[in-house]
């Protein structure tokens, strides 16, 4: 099979919005989680979330153009322009016709049908919504708007398996690059739910935390939602180095499985199949990864989980390994979670250093592992995972291997 590389790389996040701002806080341990409030019934009500800041999608997108993109699509298109821009690619008829845009998103355009229910709801309210409410809210403008943007002609489509969706693109954009359906791809995720609704709805389900998220930590309380997208440009080996691209990171592996047990409560036995896929899909063996970019929400029950299946999988080398929970530092972002933890993956193997887990106050006796507790640490990573564990019980891991 053909080795498919990395070769560009963009993103929008709560802890920056460039691939250097990003790395700079991300291995500092910069937290991204702040508050966000919403008007309701005469007062303000807060939630803990990690939202993007200062984002201007006139940067990236045309003035005129602006109010037919939901924010997530915003996103997307910011981080598919720096991915592109940053590999180099030139996008000429040919090239466009071989290039595919695969991404994933967990809900769409919340932004867009949340303003929309609230016109239509209020009973002093307009009777009438935006226009562009159908185009902006579809799950695959995303993707739909990153072709128009960057000319790709390719196959073009989103995937929505809620936290998993960015890691399940990625998936799908490595088999169909190794089959030979394509030449190379835009994919990634994107994803900005922040909205009251939305978090209303997560709180009722009893996952939120109250102030930070801790995942892995004694006293966890759960997990903080978060939005941003992140962007790779993937292609073979062979076309990175006959163009003479910069070449991040090898995309080595995917696994996924499906629980198969409940709509909420993880498996441990789903997750380590997908695991074990991703590293047998690599050619690697489990003592051969070094690092883990753990889903780690900060959940009681994911955590646990999540730690039984890295030691049914790696056994004794599971104390090993170095472990870090982005979403500490970054929040939750749904179907976008796998692409930025992908990106501070990346970062991992070629920085040889394992990102911290932020907010960590000392060791639960079900999270017994290393998980790079407060500081990040440098560690020598030839071959990294990256764990993305959905409700529905969607499991999907990717293996990263540094370029060589």
């Amino acid at each position: 099979m053909p080795r498919i590389v990395i070769t560009g790389m963009g993103v929008v996040s709560p802890i920056g919005s460039t691939v250097s701002e990003f790395r700079q806080n991300l291995f500092a341990g910069t937290s991204g989680i702040d508050s966000v409030g919403f008007p309701y019934r005469g007062k303000e009500v807060r939630f803990p979330a990690a939202a993007v800041k200062n984002f201007k999608p006139e940067d990236w997108i045309e003035t005129k153009k602006i109010s037919m993109l939901d924010r997530f699509s915003q996103f997307a298109v910011a981080a598919a322009k720096q991915a592109l821009k940053d590999s180099g690619l030139q996008m000429t008829p040919e090239v466009a016709e071989r290039t595919g845009v695969i991404t994933g998103t967990g809900v769409g355009g919340q932004n867009t049908l949340e303003d929309a229910y609230v016109k239509l709801l209020d009973p002093n309210g307009s009777t009438r919504v935006h226009p562009f409410t159908i185009p902006r809210l579809m799950a695959n403008a995303g993707s739909s708007h990153i072709t128009m943007a960057t000319g790709a002609t390719g196959p073009a489509f989103t995937v929505a398996s809620a936290c998993a969706s960015a890691i399940h693109a990625m998936g799908v954009t490595l088999h169909m690059l190794r089959s030979g359906l394509i030449d190379r791809a835009i994919t990634g995720g994107s994803e900005s739910c922040l909205t009251f609704g939305t978090l209303k709805g997560w709180e009722a389900l009893r996952v939120m935390a109250p102030d930070v998220c801790r995942p892995f930590s004694k006293d966890r309380a759960g997990m903080v939602l978060g939005e941003g997208a992140a962007m790779f440009v993937l292609e073979t080996y062979e076309s990175a180095k006959v163009r003479g691209a910069k070449i991040y990171a090898e995309l080595a592996g995917f696994g996924m499985s499906s629980d198969a047990k409940d709509i909420t409560t993880p498996d441990a036995n789903g997750a380590a199949r997908a695991v074990a896929l991703a590293i047998k899909d690599a050619g690697l063996a489990p003592q051969d990864i070094d690092y883990v970019n753990a889903h780690g929400t900060g959940t009681r029950a994911n955590d646990q989980t999540e730690t039984t299946a890295l030691k049914q999988v790696f056994d004794k080398h599971a104390g090993k390994l170095a472990i870090s929970s982005s979403k500490s530092m970054f929040g939750h972002a749904l179907g976008a979670a796998g692409a930025l933890e992908m990106l501070a993956t990346v970062m991992a193997v070629t920085d040889d250093c394992a990102p911290p887990t932020i907010n960590y106050l000392g060791p639960d006796p079900e999270c017994d592992l290393d998980y790079t507790p407060n500081a990040a640490r440098k560690v020598k990573i030839n071959a990294a995972l990256n764990n993305s564990f959905a409700f529905g019980g969607l499991n999907a891991v990717v293996a990263v291997k540094k370029a060589s």
